[in-house]
């Protein structure tokens, strides 16, 4: 069972109204032929499944894309009822439960089709999307000649239907867009093989239809920018409408003492003060999310930067402060205290990873906390 830490100071802060305004800036930049779907797989990239259906739906998503089965159950049991895409591939014994929910999954490859057809129903029909791998590498349909013998299939049996055909493109989010191009190239060779165009064509996900909206289809799966969040880090720094981040993390101060030169602190002894030296000790660690390796890195405290100091333990941190300061102290790990900022990329660049890894790791224990609320 995961507990949730109601009674410490640490908790992630998810503003509605930020989530709001990306919706709705990408809704406005869309044809009227163009439907957005908002991808609220992992838990809504941390943000929280729920929250985030309500909100993005508000603001004018008209369906979801999630990553699992079991993500969209949840949202059906929670009443929603948009229609609901899964992207990963789903166990073909599966099949009855997708198609009575209402829930669309993946066409990969002739094999599910053949171990799904057990579990169709003529009267509870499955709808599918057609995957086709364009140079992803992950799932699909790489080849016209073995989508046409699996489409003729489909055309011939009861209890499934094409509803849909996406692809994804790898390099999106990158300057250069020769292996972009290559992957336009290849998908409109593979829908070669359709004799009729399925209700749904998408191939963008957020890179694509802020940067390549021309390849938008009638369909876009909007993710990382619902959460404010640039999907190429830094490659492409300007988007077409400004994106505000969604989640700050923040905690409190529950020791603050004094150390004196020479002392260690942490595991490992890895730091040692050079002098008499403020240290503070915040109640997040790698168990919620909070990587091992931030070691080094900094916080806010008073709107100052403050130093990480010692390795981040499993639950708590330790870090340099400029003076004393009470236990309860406000400590900032993501947001902005006062003029100083630090965000969810600064945190990834830190880690060496991306910004999608972090807000995604941070862990179920952390409480979810609402800010500027949105009915």
């Amino acid at each position: 069972m995961a507990v949730i830490g109601t009674h410490r100071p640490t908790k992630a802060l998810i503003d509605e109204g930020a989530i709001a305004h990306n919706v709705r800036g990408e809704v406005q930049r869309l044809d009227d032929h163009t439907e957005l779907f908002a991808v609220i797989k992992a838990d809504a990239y941390g943000h929280g499944l729920l929250r985030v259906a309500r909100v993005a739906a508000a603001a004018g998503a008209r369906g979801f894309c999630v990553a699992i089965l079991d993500e969209a159950l949840a949202l059906r049991a929670a009443g929603f009822t948009q229609p609901i895409l899964v992207l990963g591939v789903v166990s073909p014994e599966y099949a009855a439960l997708a198609a009575t929910n209402h829930v669309a999954v993946p066409l990969v490859d002739a094999d599910w089709l053949t171990a799904a057809q057990p579990y169709l129903d003529a009267q509870h029909p499955l709808a599918v999307h057609v995957a086709l791998d364009t140079g992803m590498g992950r799932i699909g349909f790489r080849e016209v000649t073995t989508l046409q013998r699996v489409l003729a299939t489909v055309e011939q049996t009861a209890g499934i239907q094409v509803n849909g055909v996406f692809t994804h493109f790898a390099t999106a989010d990158d300057p250069d867009t020769s292996y972009f191009q290559q992957q336009v190239v290849r998908f409109q060779e593979l829908m070669q093989a359709f004799r009729v165009r399925p209700r749904y064509v998408h191939v963008s996900n957020t890179a694509t239809s802020l940067w390549h909206a021309a390849c938008n289809g009638n369909m876009v799966r909007f993710g990382v920018g619902i959460y404010g969040l640039n999907p190429s880090g830094r490659a492409i720094d300007t988007t077409p409408y400004p994106l505000q981040p969604a989640m700050s993390v923040v905690s409190a101060l529950v020791q603050c003492k004094q150390i004196h030169a020479g002392d260690a602190i942490s595991y490992g002894a890895t730091y040692r003060a050079a002098g008499d030296e403020w240290i503070g000790t915040v109640p997040m660690g790698y168990a919620d999310g909070w990587p091992r390796r931030m070691q080094g890195f900094h916080v806010l405290v008073d709107g100052q930067e403050c130093p990480i100091v010692g390795r981040v333990c499993m639950d708590q941190f330790m870090v340099r402060l400029p003076r004393a300061y009470a236990a309860g102290t406000k400590v900032t790990l993501v947001g902005r205290d006062g003029e100083a900022v630090i965000t969810l990329q600064d945190v990834a660049d830190y880690a060496g990873t991306i910004h999608y890894e972090i807000a995604c790791g941070i862990g179920a224990r952390v409480p979810r906390i609402t800010v500027n609320a949105v009915n």
